[in-house]
């Protein structure tokens, strides 16, 4: 088989590789041959202040941390998450059974690979967002969040205004929005694609 070096670059080399990893990594977790738990983690990442190491059970229940430079990705059930550095991620769902029904992402950024067809939601201090098995990419700043869709559909809702929600459609990154706090003109605007391409070549090194 071919390195794990030379299939970065060559997932490097192209968007359209990236999103059929992308997809890959779907199927597999769909399929549930994806190793549940702590992929990889670098720098001070934590599960509920302990710090995580690889293979180590991630829950609903569960809060993850991470330090500045470090990075963390996990399986959960069917789920994927790659969480960023500086970063607070509350899981809420069924521990019983693995299954994430919701995520508050209280500070950080947060990728996310969704089993399809379930319904789930992810909130941040201005936006609420509902997904269903698909790809995300959220940024919590503190007047905004930021949300790109990698694929999918999702339905955004600023936390101040909720008639303001939209429902957003793509298949490959070209939505991207900020939802803002009250007090803003506009409760939600178009963002530009802020380079996250790195974010999942990560998670899927530490996946595949």
């Amino acid at each position: 088989g071919m390195s794990r070096r030379a299939w970065l670059g060559r997932m490097a080399a192209s968007g359209a590789a990236l999103a059929a990893g992308m997809a890959q990594l779907r199927c597999a977790l769909a399929r549930g041959v994806v190793e549940p738990g702590v992929a990889s983690v670098r720098g001070d990442a934590r599960i509920n202040g302990k710090p995580a190491l690889r293979g180590m059970e991630v829950k609903p229940g569960d809060v993850i941390t991470t330090g500045p430079g470090a990075e963390l990705v996990v399986v959960i059930g069917r789920d994927a998450f790659l969480v960023r550095a500086q970063s607070r991620i509350e899981l809420l769902g069924d521990a019983t059974r693995l299954l994430v029904a919701s995520l508050r992402v209280v500070t950080g950024a947060l990728l996310s690979v969704f089993e399809p067809g379930r319904e789930k939601q992810i909130r941040t201090t201005t936006a609420t967002i509902g997904i269903r098995g698909t790809g995300l990419y959220v940024e919590v700043e503190k007047m905004r969040t930021y949300a790109c869709l990698c694929y999918g559909e999702a339905e955004l809702v600023p936390v101040d205004d909720p008639k303001e929600a939209e429902v957003v459609r793509t298949t490959h990154h070209d939505q991207p929005r900020y939802i803002y706090a009250k007090g803003m003109p506009s409760m939600m605007e178009r963002a530009p694609v802020v380079n996250h391409t790195d974010a999942e070549l990560i998670m899927l090194e530490g996946l595949v």
